[in-house]
This record gives C-alpha cells, structure tokens and sequence, in this order.
C-alpha cells in the first residue's frame, strides 16, 4: 500500500489543529472566501443590467473591446483604457489616438471582426447603437453587454447605461456628480424654452430629413421644452424626408441643423447651402438669426457621451438666449 512520504505526514499533523480552531471559530464564510479571492486576483464580478437583460461581467475589466464611440468618449472621459476599438473616421482631435496604431481594430461599427476580437481575449465587450446587432455573435466570445439607450426616454436611459459603466469599472461617483449636474442644466434650459418652437433637420446628399419628439434628436422637445414646429413625424432613425417647402409651412422659431455630411467625412452640399433658399429664409428662425447649425460628431455620431449630452444641452440653452 502506497503511504504519504513521513514529511507529508507530519505537515499534516501540524496543520490539522490549525483547521481545526479556525473550524471552531465558524471558518471562512463563502462571501469571506470570495472577497479573498477578489483581494488576491481582482476585483470579483458584478451582475449589470442593459439593453439585452443581466450580465455578469468581471469589475475593472483589464482588457476591453468597445464597439461605440459614445461608449469610447466616455470610457476616454473617466480615464479608463481600452484594448480594441472598430475603424472610424473623422474623430475629433480629443479621440484621434485611437484612430492609431496604438489600438487594435476589429472592424467597424457595423461589421466587427470577430476573430480580431477573439484574438484579443477581451474580459468585456461594450456594444450600442450602431452595433447592437452584433451582439449574439460577440456574446460568444466575451462578457458582452448593450448600452444602447432609446430615444423616446433618453436621459433615463442614458442615466441607466451609463450607470452600468460606472458600477463596471468603480467610477460611481463621477458620473452620479455629472449627470446630476446635466439635470440641471436641462431644468435651466426647459425653464427658458417658454412657448418658443424649434424644428430639427439633418442635410445628407443635398437632402433634408426632419425630427420630432421621441426620434434621435428628440431630446430638443421632450427634455428641453422646445415645443415641436411640426407634429406628426416618425420617429424612426431615418427621420422623414421633407422639403423647403415643409420647413416654410412649419415656420419654427429655431431650426435646428445637423449636416450627415460633415460628420462621416463624405462630400457632398454643406448644410448651409442646401438650407439657402428663399422659403427657408423666409422662416422666422431665419429672420431672427435662429438657424443653428449643431456640430456633427456630437449630434450624429457619438450622442451617448456624457461629454456629448452637455454640449447638446449647452447648445440648445445658447440658442434660446
């Protein structure tokens, strides 16, 4: 019969009383035991809540792969890293480095590179908006979690996302202080709107598309009070084809104008140009100096950031000035 060599055997005799007393002293609990192991190799996992349910994701995750540029500004804001990030172009100077080589690409927005992704052996994978659809494929690979927010409530669902990231990487705090404060600044800002009426319009390809309440933009009407110009439109994220002609008869005292043109970096006719035009100036908004022309990247492609909704409140509050 085979025996333990006599070292084996004394150690085990030494440590026997010690498991014994810790034993009579109620052990180590099993929440004791996973704080230890959170001490010794991380911070432990945490179950966050998003767009697609409940996932449990690793606390301060070391490796992350992010699929949204608001998610991206975001993230960049509260000084966390990220290890991979899709091609986009036209980021502003704040977000150029990650238009370098110094961080991995895996694809795009809309389409994502999975074996890049997998190559990277993420902890977390971050999608929203754009990329949503992805997320069944690279829920495979990693934890992975949808902050999408939806446009029909949007400060409460951007509350809520980017809520989740403060519990994911411990920036609870920051981002409870900002969002307070952009509460603030939207009560301001609603409180100045009065009776005033605004009508959002963005240029693509010498075309105009119009937004109401409850659309992508619609933070204008249902959080900061400007009263619609026009009812009726979609909310859909194509908004409605409309004309020069719409623009006259819904005659906004703001008109609000986002050029898709300038914010994915294609040529095409500048806003200005495609707005130039005898019914348009003969609105009140261009009577009275009121055509704003809102800046792209924070309107169109990264509306999410935190960074982005102040500057959105900020420029709606300006306008009504």
């Amino acid at each position: 019969m085979h025996r333990r060599p006599i070292r084996g055997r004394l150690l085990g005799a030494l440590l026997l009383p010690l498991l014994l007393t810790l034993a009579a002293c109620g052990g180590t609990t099993g929440t004791d035991a996973s704080a230890a192991a959170g001490g010794a190799g991380g911070a432990g996992d945490v179950t966050v809540t998003h767009a697609r349910g409940t996932t449990k994701v690793p606390a301060s995750p070391k490796k992350v792969v992010v699929f949204d540029v608001g998610v991206l500004a975001t993230l960049d804001e509260l000084g966390v890293r990220v290890s991979g990030v899709p091609v986009v172009e036209n980021l502003p100077d704040g977000l150029a480095e990650y238009a370098t080589d110094a961080y991995p690409k895996v694809g795009s927005l809309f389409e994502p590179d999975y074996e890049k992704v997998n190559a990277l052996e993420p902890d977390l994978i971050v999608v929203a908006g754009r990329s949503s659809a992805a997320y069944p494929k690279l829920a495979e690979i990693a934890p992975t979690v949808d902050l999408t927010v939806d446009n029909a409530h949007f400060l409460t669902s951007l509350r809520q996302r980017v809520e989740t990231l403060g519990t994911i990487f411990g920036k609870q705090s920051e981002i409870t202080r900002r969002l307070d404060a952009i509460d603030a600044s939207v009560a301001r800002v609603k409180a100045a709107a009065g009776d005033r009426t605004g009508l959002v319009v963005l240029t693509t390809g010498g075309k105009i598309s119009a937004y109401g309440p409850g659309s992508r933009f619609g933070l204008v009407h249902d959080a900061l009070g400007v009263k619609p110009a026009a009812g009726g439109l979609s909310t859909d994220v194509h908004g409605n084809a409309v004309s020069a002609e719409f623009i006259a008869k819904a005659d906004p005292d703001l008109l609000y104008v986002v050029d898709r043109d300038s914010a994915i970096g294609q040529d095409g006719a500048a806003a200005k140009q495609v707005l130039d035009n005898e019914l348009v100036n003969g609105t009140r908004a261009a009577r009275n100096g009121k055509i704003v022309y809102l800046d792209s990247f924070t309107w169109y492609v990264a509306p999410t950031a935190l960074s982005s909704v102040e500057a959105m409140i900020k420029a709606v509050g300006d306008s009504l000035s």
